[in-house]
This record gives C-alpha cells, sequence and structure tokens, in this order.
C-alpha cells in the first residue's frame, strides 16, 4: 500500500494521535514503534515522507536513516526532544531534510508535512522515451522495461540531469543541488556519471544521453532511442 506519510516513533501516544490528526486532513498515514518494525513495514509498502524519532528504544534513527538513504530518496523529517545543535547537524548530515523539535503543534507540523509532500508531489513523472525510462516517483530508471543498478545518489544524480534535459548543467551546480555540497570533488562526479553511463548508455564510451560539455558540466540529451 502506498501511504503520504509514515511515523517511526516510540512514543505511542504521541505517534497515534500525530496520525490519527493527519488522517483526519487527508494526509493519509501509517505508524510503526521500533526500527525493526520500519524496515518490515516498507518491505511491502511505501510512502512519499517519513517522520523519524531519533531515539527508537535500543535502537537510532540515525543509523535508520542512513540504511534508508542507501535504498531511498524520499523526504525524512527528523523528529526529537534532543535540543543539542549537534544532533541537528547529523540529521542532516546523515541525509535528513528538515529537523523538528518536540512537543510540535499539530497543526505546524501538518502545514510543514503538506508543504513537503507538495514539492515532492510536482516531481512525480518522469522522462520516457521508449528505451530509456526514469520514473521519478518510482526513484527508478529503466531500459526496455528493465530496471537498472543504480544507487540513490546515482538515481539523484540522473534525475536532476533529466529535469534540465539539453541544457548545460555546470558541475558546481551538481555538487550544490544533488549532494548540497559545494566541496565534492571533480573525481567524485566522474565515478557516478561513469556509473550511470554504464547502466543507461548502449556504449558508455560514445555516450548519447549523458554528454560532457568540455569545460562547462553535462547535458543529459533527450529524445533518444
Amino acid at each position: 500500500m502506498k501511504y503520504d506519510c509514515i511515523i517511526i516513533d516510540d512514543e505511542k501516544l504521541l505517534a497515534d494521535s500525530t496520525a490519527e490528526y493527519f488522517n483526519m486532513f487527508g494526509v493519509t498515514t501509517a505508524v510503526v514503534y521500533t526500527a525493526e518494525e520500519c524496515r518490515t513495514f516498507l518491505r511491502e509498502n511505501a510512502a512519499d515522507l517519513l517522520l523519524l524519532d531519533i531515539n527508537l528504544g535500543d535502537d537510532s534513527g540515525f543509523q535508520l536513516c542512513k540504511e534508508l538513504r542507501e535504498k531511498t530518496t524520499i523526504p525524512i523529517l527528523f523528529i526529537s526532544a534532543r535540543t543539542s545543535d549537534d544532533d541537528q547537524i547529523i540529521a542532516l548530515n546523515i541525509g535528513g531534510d528538515d529537523y523538528i523539535q518536540k512537543p510540535y503543534s499539530l497543526g505546524v507540523l501538518l502545514a510543514k508535512v503538506k508543504a513537503v509532500l507538495k514539492r515532492y508531489g510536482q516531481c512525480t513523472a518522469g522522462y520516457d522515451d521508449g528505451r530509456l525510462r526514469v520514473d521519478f516517483g518510482e526513484k527508478t530508471a529503466y531500459v526496455y522495461g528493465e530496471p537498472v543498478k543504480l544507487t540513490a545518489l546515482e538515481f539523484r544524480l540522473l534525475a536532476y540531469l533529466v529535469k534540465n534535459q539539453n541544457k548545460v548543467v555546470s558541475k558546481q551546480a551538481l555538487f550544490e543541488n544533488v549532494w548540497e555540497d559545494k566541496f565534492t570533488g571533480d573525481g567524485t562526479l566522474n565515478v557516478h556519471i561513469r556509473k550511470i553511463r554504464e547502466a543507461i548508455e548502449r556504449e558508455p564510451g560514445a555516450p548519447q544521453y549523458i554528454v560532457t560539455v568540455w569545460g562547462d558540466g553535462y547535458k543529459f540529451c533527450g529524445g533518444k532511442r
């Protein structure tokens, strides 16, 4: 089943009341209380957004976020009663999209969640030329209908290029918008581009989709078959 939101929080009363409030206002929401329940739940269900507590009993929300970021790029909003600046920095550095302090206002949190879902929903289409299909909603690329193996970061890189197809995208723009780190090195970017080409191009050494614009960056050329 597909949900708008999944709450992962071991404070059962708070999690349940938040989910009930969200569902009442049209944001379909499910609740799990442990990291292991989350892993099991996501094997059979999907969501557009996760609300993740840092403290999950004996488990860490930080560790769960790291695991999820290996598989998905959906927004992850941390919720926590912890007030340390270090916690907020860690949460964002490992792939969290925001950090929300407990106790929170249900109305304010709902508004934030709806805003994130709206932004996320604006990019749920994709690209399809009959050979290559890039599905932004599924976070998957296909060649002749068969899924190709890409890491979450590689898919984000491909998706960013696709969204800017037929435009030259500078390396700096990729560093800032895909990695969100302007100090990422050229070598790292080149390795990921090569892996994407190996996954989607007929001849990775003579790419037709992702072409290098020497001195400027890269360009995704749409319409190839």
